[in-house]
């Protein structure tokens, strides 16, 4: 989920992150990963942006990843070759704190090739950068503040000034989201206002998210409810893996439970009274 709001963020102020990493209010528009000629290697939060001279390319991580300079490298040359008159800005931005040496990775090296790329650790950030620019206003807590409950009390007052209310309701489930990191969620429900999200598609997101998981958990017991009545009539576990759809793995694991449930519970032993 966070990696969705943070490609949602580049995507809806892309102006607000060209000033803060690129140091110039540049007009970007998105530019997918399809346009490579060559299949994207897996990345959930990778962004590109464009304009006629320039491609910002973002990747969020909240985790170290051993694999970031060598797929920064690779996106590199992809780029080159599909835009090679196009100034490239390659930025890895860290969103939680750690002490990693990966998080300062900078460079891929192999051989004679070389290529470098900038790296962003927010918590070294100054907060006050977050606060200037209404698409960077989730990413406030995680920056170099010495009271992430202050900062967001802060940012929910600059957020209940926006008056596009969709602007806002975006913005405020955003913030939600992405404060989890470094706020636990009563903090962050008592600071913004849960009727502004719930105008956001962020928000109704997060709902469908949820209610999704529960249908699957809601079908996956009603599957299983069958292949246990199965199991019952003693039917074969192949054809029970073939008709739920389940593994002949589960269905066996399935078995030793119902297997379980029809042992008879052994007899307590009577306890003989004392003799007097």
């Amino acid at each position: 989920m966070i990696d969705n709001i943070c490609k949602f963020l580049a995507e809806t102020f892309p102006t607000d992150f060209a000033s803060w990493l690129l140091g110039e209010a540049i007009i970007l528009t998105k530019l997918e990963p399809s346009e490579l000629s060559v299949e994207p290697i897996r990345a959930d939060a990778v962004i590109f942006l464009e304009s006629s001279e320039v491609i910002l390319h973002i990747e969020f991580q909240t985790e170290p990843n051993q694999n970031i300079p060598f797929r920064m490298t690779d996106y590199r040359l992809r780029l080159y070759r599909k835009f090679p008159d196009k100034q490239i800005h390659q930025v890895v931005i860290y969103l939680t704190p750690s002490r990693s040496p990966l998080v300062h990775e900078t460079q891929f090296n192999i051989g004679k090739l070389n290529h470098e790329f900038s790296v962003i650790r927010l918590w070294e950030q100054p907060t006050a950068i977050f606060q200037q620019y209404q698409g960077l206003f989730p990413f406030a807590t995680l920056s170099q503040t010495s009271n992430p409950e202050e900062t967001l009390r802060q940012v929910a007052r600059q957020i209940e000034n926006i008056q596009d209310k969709r602007l806002q309701s975006h913005l405020a489930a955003s913030t939600a989201i992405i404060s989890g990191i470094a706020l636990n969620k009563e903090i962050i429900q008592r600071l913004l206002r849960s009727e502004i999200m719930k105008e956001s598609v962020i928000y109704q997101e997060i709902l469908q998210e949820g209610e999704a998981k529960g249908l699957a958990k809601g079908k996956a017991e009603e599957r299983n409810q069958i292949a246990l009545n199965m199991l019952r009539s003693n039917i074969a576990i192949d054809l029970i893996a073939q008709v739920t759809g389940l593994t002949l793995k589960q269905v066996q694991k399935l078995q030793k439970l119902a297997i379980q449930q029809t042992k008879p519970a052994k007899a307590s032993k009577p306890k003989h009274s004392a003799k007097l």
